[in-house]
């Protein structure tokens, strides 16, 4: 039997504290001013998961394989967020490459 069965909120729970880290690390990552419109693109783009995949796209912020090339992918979020705040710099701080972009707003 697993821990799951017998103390079924245990991975709820954890699972939401997951998700609360990874917002934190945005918002440390896109600082004040865009942390707010950055985890709504990543909700909206991957549910904050880091291991999110659609096609080519990967991660919390779906990035296609040419921007990960360019600004950099690994396993954890914060390298996924610095990723994303790089592209989102050269992109002019606007969110214009992200489907989701409507979810910063």
């Amino acid at each position: 039997m697993t821990i799951a069965l017998l103390f079924p909120t245990v991975g709820k729970a954890s699972g939401e504290a997951v998700k609360e880290r990874r917002k934190e690390i945005i918002c440390k990552v896109f600082g004040k001013r865009y942390c707010k419109q950055a985890i709504g693109v990543a909700e909206c783009e991957s549910h904050l998961d880091t291991w999110a995949k659609n096609g080519q796209y990967l991660g919390m912020f779906q990035m296609g394989y040419y921007e990960r090339k360019k600004y950099g992918h690994g396993p954890g979020g914060w390298i996924q967020a610095r990723a994303a705040y790089k592209y989102f710099v050269d992109s002019g701080k606007d969110w214009s490459p992200w489907s989701c972009r409507w979810a910063a707003y």
